[in-house]
């Protein structure tokens, strides 16, 4: 065989063999991929995403949507040729496995969490819009989780109201840790709360619920590799009851992302004219019940969805705004917020025709 013909021939061969070892080793990433946007303002499967009662609404036109990010599952085994047109490719982006899934963390307990954290994102959006209307809500401090095995279990339970610790007045999550962590481990803290059967009691009646309970818990030792503290073992989180009913109809997703544009599309339900003007308004981000928004994961996905979409303006939380603007979609104003008012101001300008006085994202 000449020399020439051998070379190409074994040249061929390990060609063959490199892609077959592309195609058949797994590497350790995942993909991410923009996923369907959803019109707060419309419908979706056939009823309206925001159902209100108990209140006058309004008809919103325009758009006001949420958007998502699809991402290959926990099991899924991409190979290295998937990984490589994944980074090569505009609209997918390719990322170490354990972004996603952090210490080994399984479909079933990713898709948990990110279901808690969207009926979260829910509760702290309908909040947010009836804050920034001056509707009042009515909250409290709670007990959210329970860890088993620790000196709360059995003793406090998911929804109690947690009144005080130690006697000092509890008004926000965080003061829970802070009283427990005053003390040494080993030494005792006493919780006043209402049993979460009593809250519920007395919610249903349209009461306060005045019965209250003391419970001594002694503290044990954190064991979580940092600096040893005191604790009893609960996550504290908050509780609302609100003057009417405000439902969230929107299946198959997760995570806090979609918290900003929730309480955009409620604000907008719950005030004459349109917020956009009639304009195609898209965006993202995490809202807390003072109005705050939060960074979220997958912006450019979700940028190019939209934009996919038919969006002209997506409302940025600002700690997203750099790494959003190094890839903007043509044609898609990227609009940086840092609060549902900033949201508000940048709505007013866009129905008004003012865009040039909003507050966009630029490279840093």
């Amino acid at each position: 065989m000449p020399r020439r013909t051998a070379t190409m021939l074994a040249s061929t061969l390990m060609l063959i063999a490199l892609l077959c070892a592309g195609v058949f080793i797994p590497v350790p990433y995942s993909e991410m991929s923009p996923g369907p946007t959803v019109n707060t303002l419309g419908d979706h499967d056939g009823e309206p995403v925001l159902q209100i009662s108990g209140h006058k609404t309004y008809e919103a036109s325009g758009h006001l949507n949420m958007t998502t990010v699809r991402v290959t599952s926990a099991e899924y085994k991409m190979n290295l040729v998937e990984a490589v047109y994944g980074w090569l490719a505009h609209d997918n982006s390719v990322v170490p496995h354990d972004t996603l899934y952090p210490d080994g963390k399984t479909e079933e307990e990713a898709t948990q969490e990110n279901a808690e954290e969207f009926s979260h994102s829910q509760e702290t959006a309908k909040v947010a819009a009836l804050e920034a209307l001056d509707i009042p809500v009515k909250s409290w401090v709670i007990v959210s989780t329970v860890v088993k095995d620790s000196p709360a279990q059995g003793r406090l339970h998911a929804g109690d109201v947690i009144k005080a610790v130690d006697g000092t007045e509890v008004k926000k999550p965080a003061d829970v840790a802070d009283l427990v962590t005053k003390h040494e481990p080993g030494q005792d803290t006493v919780f006043t709360v209402v049993p979460a059967k009593e809250q519920a009691a007395a919610e249903k009646e349209g009461r306060t619920a005045t019965k209250t309970q003391k419970v001594t818990l002694t503290t044990e030792a954190s064991d979580d590799g940092g600096e040893k503290r005191a604790i009893v073992g609960i996550s504290a989180g908050t509780d609302h009851t609100f003057p009417f009913d405000i439902d969230i109809k929107l299946a198959d997703v997760g995570g806090p992302s979609a918290g900003l544009m929730f309480a955009l599309g409620i604000y907008d339900k719950l005030t004459p004219g349109d917020l956009t003007g009639g304009k195609f308004v898209a965006g993202t981000g995490t809202i807390d019940d003072d109005g705050k928004v939060g960074p979220i994961g997958g912006i450019g996905m979700k940028t190019i969805g939209a934009h996919d979409k038919g969006a002209q303006y997506f409302l940025t939380p600002a700690d997203n705004c750099v790494a959003a603007a190094e890839d903007t979609p043509d044609g898609l104003t990227l609009v940086k917020v840092d609060t549902i008012d900033d949201a508000l101001g940048a709505l007013k300008d866009i129905r008004s025709g003012k865009t040039a006085d909003l507050p966009k994202c630029t490279e840093g």
